[in-house]
């Protein structure tokens, strides 16, 4: 697959800067992939679309991942937890930082390459919310940045089809959670010409034994959000209930136990469009994009949500 196959259109005012007021108060894209229909629906209206499906949701936390620096001016990204207390993570401006040194809570230890570095922490992060370079307005709650159901820190970002949930909708559904937690893979953007050339660094994941029993029995499984999508996909394949998944999801991929997506509005030439179209069809995806931003869906994180059945 060619990366220009990942592009489209968006008018920047369609790109969500702050959340709803409620969160089950955005949009809901529905696509029924055995009918070709499409319906336009609100996100309370999800049980109403569902079909006895198990709701899988990803109950990584976000820490507070973004820590500046003062001098020289810049900043940390943490990206994940290593062993003995030490972090992978982002470092700018890396060209001026030396390993050994000592910047606020952050002491550098190795640059990996790529702007990455491994870091010690002198406590618990305790910076800011890694909220995304696309949105540029400040964020009053930062628990918004946070699913409801969010309980193992570990994420530099939010699974973001999961922030749509209320306490309430979530007690209506029959759920199951696993935990990847998401890192720089998930967001960096394809710079390679052909799809496949592209490579996973890897993101960690668990899932306990007696939910992947449920999960593995169930007649229909609903993935909420990619990330979902790839710890399933993962497990399906053989893979551990604790370890890491560099699974990479393109079009052609085999699904044996995703049977319907809930997701966000993606990035163009990212890897999760890519995953959205192997689970929709490539043209059926680009349609349904053209037709989200036709009708003036909300795009990324804070956006609305797209349901395919």
């Amino acid at each position: 697959m060619q990366t220009t196959e990942l592009d489209y259109e968006l008018p920047p005012e369609l790109i969500a800067q702050r959340p709803l007021d409620r969160r089950d108060e955005s949009r809901l894209l529905v696509f029924d992939r055995a009918s070709g229909e499409v319906r336009h629906r609100g996100f309370g209206d999800l049980t109403g679309e569902l079909r006895d499906e198990l709701v899988v949701v990803n109950d990584t936390r976000v820490v507070p991942a973004r820590i500046p620096i003062l001098e020289p001016k810049g900043e940390v990204l943490l990206l994940e937890r290593l062993e003995d207390g030490e972090w992978e993570g982002l470092a700018r401006p890396t060209r001026r930082l030396r390993a050994g040194l000592r910047y606020g809570p952050v002491e550098l230890v190795e640059h990996l390459g790529e702007g990455r570095w491994r870091l010690r922490l002198d406590t618990e992060p305790a910076g800011e919310v890694p909220l995304p370079p696309y949105i540029t307005v400040p964020l009053e709650d930062p628990e918004r940045y946070q699913t409801v159901y969010a309980r193992d820190p570990g994420s530099a970002a939010a699974p973001t089809a999961g922030l749509h949930f209320t306490p309430e909708l979530l007690a209506a559904l029959d759920v199951e959670r696993v935990t990847l937690h998401v890192g720089l893979d998930t967001f960096r953007p394809v710079a390679v010409d052909n799809l496949e050339e592209h490579v996973l660094h890897g993101e960690r994941y668990e899932v306990l034994p007696e939910a992947w029993e449920r999960i593995h029995a169930a007649d229909r499984v609903l993935a909420v959000g990619t990330t979902s999508v790839r710890v399933l996909e993962t497990l399906a394949r053989g893979g551990p209930f604790v370890g890491r998944t560099s699974l990479f999801v393109t079009p052609g991929f085999d699904f044996r136990r995703v049977d319907a997506l809930l997701t966000n509005f993606h990035l163009p030439r990212s890897t999760l469009l890519a995953l959205v179209m192997a689970f929709a069809g490539i043209e059926q995806t680009r349609e349904l994009y053209r037709v989200a931003v036709e009708e003036r869906y909300r795009f990324y994180s804070f956006g609305d949500a797209m349901l395919i059945l």
